[in-house]
């Protein structure tokens, strides 16, 4: 079992980043994903969420507009297209997947976490 975060690196302000959250050994379809980072010093917050059921989704204020979040349920795979870039993005962003989307988005809680890929958005 296993989720896979891929897709960081190093991008200036304004710039656009496409994280990946690639599943494997579970039944993804029935899983809702989130996004949630972590930058030094601060506490994991949550970024976004997409649901197993319907596709809906969820966004942090400080992202909303700027950040999408998709999933290829055919591809076992969860997206995040992330635009206009700001430096208070920079953080390490972490997948994570759950049955419940209450239990992942509210209580920061999944059966399946990923190892984190580093955003860094710096001139």
């Amino acid at each position: 079992v296993q989720l896979q975060a891929s897709g960081g690196g190093l991008v200036q302000p304004g710039g656009s980043l496409r994280l990946s959250c690639a599943a494997s050994g579970f039944t993804f379809d029935g899983y809702a994903v989130g996004w949630f980072r972590q930058a030094p010093g601060k506490e994991r917050e949550r970024v976004s969420c997409i649901s197993s059921k319907d596709g809906s989704t969820d966004y942090a204020d400080s992202v909303k507009g700027r950040f999408t979040i998709s999933r290829d349920n055919a591809k076992n795979t969860v997206y995040l297209q992330m635009n206009s870039l700001k430096p208070e993005d920079t953080a390490v962003y972490f997948c994570a997947a759950d049955p419940r989307l209450f239990r992942l988005w509210v209580q920061f809680e999944g059966d399946y976490w990923g190892q984190g890929t580093q955003v860094t958005v710096s001139s």
